[in-house]
């Protein structure tokens, strides 16, 4: 099954059992965002409360949100794409992070995460918000 959409990983998610399963497809997901170059790789683009260096680049296209991003840690950059899936292509005033938080709650991920990740998730999503209310 190739996973393009955040409802593709919740099935998958959902067909899994076991969280380690989970954890690869985490890092499978971060190893398909495309490559970010070091030049985007800021203290402007640093998404700042995560324990791991995370960097978001948002650009705006014919009124959407595009995004490159990256992240030094292999499960965190999977946590970075699961972000973006509900971000990229969107208007930046239909970046809702409420739903985010809660599409992100639904897979359950605060019970099986460290405290840093988690917070880190957290920093990622209000960042995207951010973001969000810069280009609109």
């Amino acid at each position: 099954m190739t996973i393009t959409t955040f409802d593709d990983v919740e099935a998958e998610f959902e067909a899994l059992d076991d969280w380690d399963d989970r954890y690869r497809l985490l890092i499978q997901l971060g190893q398909a965002l495309p490559t970010m170059p070091d030049a985007l790789k800021t203290d402007a683009t640093r998404v700042r409360g995560c324990a791991s260096q995370v960097w978001m680049h948002p650009r705006l296209e014919a009124g959407k949100l595009h995004f490159t991003a990256d992240s030094d840690a292999a499960i965190v950059k999977g946590l970075v794409a699961l972000v973006l899936m509900l971000a990229e292509g969107r208007a930046p005033a239909e970046v809702d992070t409420a739903e985010i938080k809660s599409r992100l709650e639904g897979l359950g991920l605060a019970r099986h995460l460290s405290s840093n990740r988690t917070q880190g998730l957290a920093s990622m999503v209000a960042r995207i918000g951010e973001l969000a209310k810069v280009a609109a």
